[in-house]
């Protein structure tokens, strides 16, 4: 990264960062694919550091008669997550078989319906700290049927967000969830007045290369949110929905654990206060198939164990990170003499910490807090040097 780009970059995240920033690890999470947790997962899940969930809040599987709605699936994994402290992202998403021939919403008749159950849902989970989500990925047509049209997204959001605010104006509502970050699709929204109704832009930042590079895109991003965002409105950046699969070309799992720290912090530096790393356990056991290899627990399951799933080393990485800088907020980035180091300082209370790393593909020597140190690829959690009195 040359110095001018990460001036501009630092520059554009400085209105960002200035907003309240949670402790570590309030703002870390996870996505899963269930509504009951098998015995001893979530344990493991709370016990990697995790403080969200996100989950798909599925229109067709909970309006299955026009009109009735059925939310107990949810209620069980609502009390699954209370027990832990952990809160919920949920997705409202994807069509039903009663409205528009099941494909997604494009009719005013549609539209209202799902308003109406997005809007029941709200209500019947309000007050408990779930963030709603206007959809998943509709930039893409595997998830807007039969093909992605901004217009039609636009005006579900739009209704969808004022039968949100109608019922329940205190809870939190945000989009679109974009497949990367598609700055084109994100302008059009904004440009058609989705930000009135959202309280955060969530975007799926994926990616086959060094997590940092996403900088330069979520700067970008926020000048677009910042001109057209209601006067007086601050509106963050989530990261919503990003990974790492083991079994993409020159991945592994070593790979994998470099990459989830370096990916939270970057998210923390950048004024980013949530990110949920894509995927809490492996989807399957096929070797060449990248779904299956996103997660941070393999696939088998062990019910005789206590922790029933094989960690990781992104598992054992995120614990890491946790354990050293719980109840620490970040702070700054340090200069170094090489944009390539990535510096960060951390404080709780009186107490400074510092992360750092290098993206350069040689180890490198530089002073952190008054130490000499070995940057690599890996984060290392440091004390700054004190001089005994």
């Amino acid at each position: 990264m040359n110095a001018m780009l990460k001036t501009i970059i630092l520059l554009c995240f400085t209105a960002a960062v200035a907003v309240a920033v949670e402790p570590i690890p309030n703002g870390f999470g996870v996505n899963i694919h269930f509504t009951d947790p098998k015995p001893g997962e979530m344990k493991m899940l709370a016990d990697a550091g995790f403080k969200w969930v996100r989950m798909d809040f599925h229109w067709g599987a909970t309006e299955r008669e026009k009109g009735k709605y059925d939310f107990r699936a949810y209620d069980r994994l609502m009390a699954a997550l209370d027990e832990h402290g952990i809160r919920a992202l949920f997705i409202l998403d994807y069509a039903n078989r009663h409205y528009d021939n099941g494909l997604s919403p494009y009719s005013e008749e549609c539209r209202a319906a799902f308003a109406r159950w997005a809007a029941a849902a709200v209500e019947h989970f309000k007050e408990r700290g779930v963030l709603w989500e206007m959809w998943n990925e509709p930039n893409i047509k595997q998830f807007w049927k039969p093909s992605p049209s901004v217009t039609n997204y636009v005006a579900l959001s739009r209704v969808v967000g004022k039968a949100i605010k109608a019922v329940a104006p205190r809870e939190q509502f945000c989009g679109p969830a974009t497949s990367t970050i598609d700055l084109k699709f994100l302008e059009a929204c904004f440009q058609m007045g989705a930000l009135e109704e959202w309280d955060a832009v969530t975007v799926h930042p994926y990616r086959q290369k060094d997590p940092e590079t996403v900088l330069s895109e979520y700067a970008k991003l926020r000048a677009l949110i910042d001109k057209y965002a209601p006067k007086g409105k601050h509106i963050p950046i989530i990261s919503g929905e990003w990974g790492y699969s083991c079994a993409w070309k020159n991945f592994d799992e070593e790979r994998q654990a470099k990459y989830l720290p370096r990916q939270f912090l970057v998210n923390l530096m950048a004024g980013v206060p949530l990110s949920i790393w894509y995927d809490w356990h492996d989807d399957g056991p096929d070797p060449k198939e990248p779904e299956h290899h996103f997660g941070i627990v393999r696939f088998p399951y062990f019910k005789e164990r206590v922790a029933p799933y094989d960690p990781k080393p992104s598992y054992l990485a995120l614990q890491k990170l946790v354990a050293e800088l719980r109840g620490y907020r970040f702070d700054k980035r340090i200069e170094t003499d090489n944009p390539d180091d990535f510096v960060l300082m951390f404080r709780k209370n009186w107490q400074t910490k510092y992360a750092a790393w290098t993206t350069n593909a040689a180890p490198r020597e530089t002073i952190v807090g008054g130490r000499r140190l070995t940057l690599t690829d890996v984060p290392l959690y440091v004390e700054p040097f004190r001089r005994k009195p």
